[in-house]
């Protein structure tokens, strides 16, 4: 042979082994995890209530105010995390999300809070106090703190957690948490400081509030939300 051998070798790269998958992955549409974070917070927020105030707990509105902040830093990513009907609400008015959105955050915080008001009365033994009842100036006095403090919570958490000029910040749970916190020290002797209508609906169930409490105290709460929402839109006209 004149000419030398020449071998050609082909090698074949192996396949990087594929890790498979433990179990199967859960995929939930958009708006059905949103309502399921607000159906776990509100649960949450309202078995803090519920347990805090039924044991006579000293602590209760700070109890309260830090359920809320740690459920706002857990879910506020997915959903906003408004837990709170009337936040719902001022939500809705500064054209955050629409009707549709809304419906759908009502229904799943009233289910958690009903959720949590059941937990509650099979967890925590009830006290000795009677449900709160108000009539004439007491009452006024009573509407007139939720007024106050649902439209602080709701202006509070529009400005910190949905301005175009806060769009990453880390103290919006702590700015909502302790507007709640403050509510319920200044006032929590003259209303009860629910400021959350799915409060005082679970308030109903777990004994706290009286029945005729409850179309008094929500319809105060969802105008106090609707007028932060229209303030929002005024003090921010740019900001959509």
């Amino acid at each position: 042979m004149t000419a030398a051998d020449t071998t050609t070798v082909t090698i074949e790269a192996r396949p990087a082994a594929v890790e498979q998958p433990i179990g199967h992955a859960i995929h939930l549409p958009a708006n059905a995890r949103r309502y399921l974070v607000e159906a776990i917070g509100t649960l949450f927020l309202v078995f803090t209530v519920g347990a805090s105030v039924r044991s006579g707990s000293a602590l209760a509105p700070l109890a309260i105010g830090a359920a809320l902040m740690a459920m706002i830093y857990a879910g506020g990513h997915i959903s906003g995390a408004h837990y709170n009907p009337a936040v719902t609400m001022a939500a809705l008015v500064r054209r955050r999300i629409d009707i549709r959105e809304a419906a759908g955050y009502w229904a799943a915080q009233i289910v958690g809070a009903l959720i949590g008001a059941g937990a509650v009365l099979a967890v925590v033994p009830g006290g000795q106090s009677a449900a709160l009842a108000l009539s004439g100036h007491a009452l006024m006095a009573a509407v007139v703190a939720e007024v106050l403090f649902t439209f602080a919570l709701c202006y509070v958490v529009l400005n910190v957690a949905t301005s175009k000029d806060h769009p990453d910040n880390s103290f919006y749970g702590l700015a909502i948490g302790f507007t709640v916190t403050a509510g319920a020290i200044a006032v929590g002797g003259v209303s009860g400081a629910a400021f959350n209508p799915a409060v005082v609906v679970a308030g109903v169930a777990m004994g706290m509030f009286s029945l005729p409490m409850l179309p008094v105290y929500v319809a105060a709460q969802i105008i106090a939300g609707t007028a932060a929402g229209m303030v929002f839109r005024a003090l921010n006209p740019d900001d959509k």
